[in-house]
């Protein structure tokens, strides 16, 4: 049986003005997004890696309707109806926000201070008017038992300094899931977080995903936590996505060189093993007007002229559904 893509993204594009003065024409911009392909199964993962700066961010957030698009295609499509989220208008954001909804990195910065945690999850359904008061309050009480906040009555009237960080987060879970959302995007919901509770929110959010049937893309930097989360990886360099496929395969047999650099970084718990370091070579390209080629050429070990004078290689096909973007593999 063939999964529907419940997100399909092609060509996507998000480019931001570099200030050039007050009555200068801008012609200078950040590529933050450039060109991005993917899509997410209808109750499927994709977790989507890269450093910092690569745009992994902007492109959830263009998801859910935070950022508008430069350029390309966004389908939403819930089986009930497709939704051209490049095109949506604003009458029609409030039953979009209703079905896809953001987890973002900083607990401590997404929870306003003046809110109880009860006023920060019903927030959802009182803008969604979803059920009378009593209703809203029962739903409330269901979701923090659900993220494994109890009793729910010693949480409800708590602000979020009085909470630790995991609790904090697991609140945002609650928030984000109240309104029964089938779709989330979750910004590296556990990188705030202590080692020793990052398993645990990750296990809740699966969990929480396998019961309602939620799609994740899930955005980090790690690629254990990519493994743990999703079922299918792309890698994100830049603005442009130079790996893709199912995870295992990926991280069994990366191919691209920048894949394979972040693997070699990935430390072994075995003093024994010696690994090869990295081999990339430079500093990170400028995002600002980026030149036609390869954004990995500057840093690639096995870069030749053929990459210099050529555009930024297409995601192709190596096998199994493994893409990859470079000439050289």
């Amino acid at each position: 049986m063939i999964q529907k893509d419940l997100v399909t993204v092609s060509g996507l594009k998000k480019y931001f003005p570099v200030e050039q003065g007050m009555f200068r024409q801008t012609r200078r911009f950040i590529h933050a997004v450039d060109d991005v392909t993917f899509s997410i199964p209808v109750g499927e993962s994709l977790s989507l890696v890269g450093e910092s700066g690569c745009g992994k961010t902007t492109t959830g957030k263009l998801l859910v309707k935070l950022h508008e698009p430069t350029g390309g295609s966004m389908q939403f499509d819930d089986g009930r109806e497709s939704i051209d989220l490049a095109h949506l208008k604003r009458k029609a954001m409030r039953g979009f926000r209703r079905k896809a909804q953001m987890i973002f990195q900083d607990p401590y910065e997404s929870l306003n201070p003046r809110m109880t945690v009860f006023d920060a999850i019903v927030e959802p359904l009182n803008v969604q008017n979803i059920g009378n008061w009593v209703e809203r309050e029962r739903r409330v009480a269901e979701m923090l038992a659900l993220v494994d906040l109890t009793p729910p009555s010693s949480f409800l009237f708590r602000f979020p300094h009085e909470l630790s960080g995991g609790q904090r987060q697991r609140v945002a879970i609650a928030r984000a899931l109240v309104v029964n959302p089938i779709f989330v995007v979750a910004d590296e919901p556990t990188s705030m977080l202590d080692v020793s509770i990052r398993t645990g929110v990750m296990n809740l959010m699966l969990e929480l995903g396998d019961r309602f049937n939620v799609s994740y893309l899930y955005i980090t930097h790690d690629l254990a936590v990519a493994r743990y989360m999703g079922r299918g990886l792309a890698v994100m360099y830049l603005g442009k996505i130079v790996e893709m496929g199912n995870t295992e395969e990926v991280l069994a047999h990366g191919l691209h060189p920048y894949t394979r650099a972040m693997l070699s970084a990935v430390p072994v718990p075995d003093p024994q093993v010696k690994r090869a370091a990295a081999r990339i070579k430079g500093g990170i390209t400028a995002p600002v007007n980026p030149p036609m080629r390869c954004r990995f050429y500057d840093r690639c070990p096995i870069s030749d002229d053929y990459c210099l004078h050529n555009d930024h290689p297409p995601l192709e096909d190596k096998g199994a559904g493994h893409f990859t973007a470079c000439y050289k593999v």
